[in-house]
């Protein structure tokens, strides 16, 4: 019943910064947490940002863009943004949005991706 849309990805040289665009629909849309993650290739996929939906708003990082990413959300509208400033090569991954439907860890929808690449 939940889709969700990434869009924003492209190519940046180092220090320059993206915006990710992920846009939820469906009959209904509220889920508990909404989330980044990325994979780059022949790596595991990991968890780069999240942001509670329904309550709070409450965001939280890890550590290897904590300070220069930031997510935020605009419930009216059904979308969550990933704001990527300071970029680095090493950021260069398919990024990923995810979608909690209920409190736990386990994320229920996934989008289908979008590539950020990062020149150095």
């Amino acid at each position: 019943q939940v889709q969700l849309e990434e869009s924003g990805g492209g190519l940046v040289q180092a220090g320059g910064s993206l915006r990710l665009s992920c846009a939820g629909s469906g009959r209904t849309f509220s889920p508990w947490v909404v989330a980044w993650f990325r994979q780059a290739p022949g790596k595991e996929r990991e968890f780069v940002a999240s942001i509670m939906w329904r309550i709070f708003g409450m965001t939280n990082y890890s550590n290897s863009v904590k300070g220069r990413f930031a997510i935020s959300r605009d419930n009216a509208k059904n979308t969550v943004l990933l704001q990527m400033n300071s970029l680095k090569p090493e950021d260069t991954a398919v990024y990923y949005c995810a979608a909690q439907n209920r409190p736990g860890g386990y994320y229920d929808y996934w989008g289908q991706g979008t590539q950020v690449t990062v020149s150095s």
